[in-house]
């Protein structure tokens, strides 16, 4: 009776000698399947990167059916999957790839082994209440729905499914002044960090180094204010054009905000003219070796996102509820304070017009003035009932 398969598998290849009996090769792991084998590229104390590749292998492997059929025979997995595999511009080369997987996983992990037919306004609330942040649950289901709606573009499915979402969350209009806004600077640029010494009579006591570990954020920050540009944006801003970089023409003066590369979102990542004081700055870091790749590097590499980094100079700069798209709120309130034109705003910071007069049009000094000028304003004669009314009763002959 042949042996029943094993199904895909981590396997610990051992050391390879040569005939002096040298080693030629370390340990590695590999993915054994069946009789065959796949190299993983992990040495053997990379157990976890490893598991990842296998993980990764498998989930690669299924394919589920691409053929119309009702909701109640497709699970939600498998319309999870089709997505990913259709739409590769979405975690290939995306810095927001991690962001978008995760979220993945985590319907995954919801709705597991449930059919299609199971996706209503119950389980969808469910999954609101289980997920318990109401705006990160909001952007899961967005994608399900994306799924979703692929799925029926493609006809692989019969019936109508509606995802429900929770209620958008009130737009947030927190900015920062002048004097926040160099505070949070300067408290970047100062920063020093501190280590702890393990070992002779002063163990256990802390030392303040000469390192700097927040200029990196400094230079997020000043980018995020001068120009309003979304936080992956400038994680992935460079003086090299790239693919997956947004590109700095340092020489014409011209930020490509949208990564080359990227698909066109609904996230208006439009190119903009860089500021000279902004450019400034720019120039100076490139032209001294201060970057390398990115304009906001750790220890030579780009950084995903500075979410920590940036929460600690909120609480160096002793600054309430802060966060790095601040620096898009108040790149736009500082617009619309100097009384830019409302067209031309929007376009810098790359949003519509539309959005930006609803959410930060208060702040213009001409918001409503017309309206305030005439309700204190004595009434012309044209426009007083009264004066009308009496011209109208008049008991006047008029002679020819």
């Amino acid at each position: 009776m042949p042996r029943k398969c094993k199904g895909a598998r981590l396997h610990l290849r051992p050391a390879r000698r040569d005939s002096a009996g040298k080693i030629t090769h370390h340990p590695t792991w590999v993915i054994r399947d069946g009789t065959s084998y796949r190299a993983t590229g992990c040495a053997e104390r990379e157990v976890a990167k490893a598991e990842q590749a296998l993980k990764e292998y498998i989930a690669l492997k299924y394919r589920p059916e691409r053929r119309e059929q009702d909701i109640d025979k497709i699970p939600v997995a498998d319309v999870l999957s089709i997505f990913i595999d259709d739409r590769p511009d979405l975690y290939v080369e995306n810095p927001n790839a991690p962001k978008f997987l995760k979220r993945i996983e985590r319907l995954n992990n919801f709705w597991k082994a449930m059919m299609l037919s199971a996706v209503n306004g119950e389980t969808c609330r469910a999954y609101a209440h289980d997920r318990g942040n109401r705006g990160g649950a909001r952007r899961d289901l967005e994608d399900l729905r994306a799924a979703i709606g692929h799925h029926t573009f493609e006809g692989l499915h019969r019936g109508t499914i509606r995802v429900v979402l929770p209620k958008k969350g009130q737009p947030r209009d927190r900015w920062l002044t002048r004097s926040e806004a160099a505070r949070l600077i300067w408290a970047c640029w100062r920063a020093r960090e501190t280590q702890t010494i393990h070992r002779g009579p002063n163990k256990g006591h802390k030392v303040v180094t000469d390192k700097r570990p927040l200029r990196h954020v400094a230079r997020f920050i000043v980018i995020g204010i001068y120009s309003g540009t979304r936080a992956g944006a400038i994680a992935s801003a460079s003086p090299i054009p790239a693919v997956g970089r947004s590109f700095v023409d340092l020489d014409r003066g011209m930020y490509y905000r949208r990564a080359l590369g990227a698909a066109e979102t609904n996230k208006r990542q439009t190119p903009m003219p860089i500021p000279p004081r902004l450019l400034a700055h720019l120039r100076r870091w490139h032209r001294k070796g201060i970057i390398r790749s990115h304009f906001v590097e750790w220890h030579g590499e780009a950084v995903k996102s500075v979410k920590t980094g940036f929460a600690k100079a909120v609480l160096l700069s002793h600054i309430e509820h802060a966060s790095p798209h601040t620096l898009r709120h108040t790149a736009a309130t500082w617009l619309m304070q100097n009384g830019t034109i409302p067209w031309e705003a929007a376009g810098y910071l790359g949003m519509s017009v539309e959005t930006l007069l609803r959410v930060y049009g208060h702040h213009h000094p001409d918001y409503l003035k017309d309206a305030v000028a005439k309700m204190t304003a004595k009434p012309t004669a044209s426009a007083s009932p009264q004066k009308r009314q009496d011209k109208t009763n008049t008991s006047a002959i008029k002679v020819q």
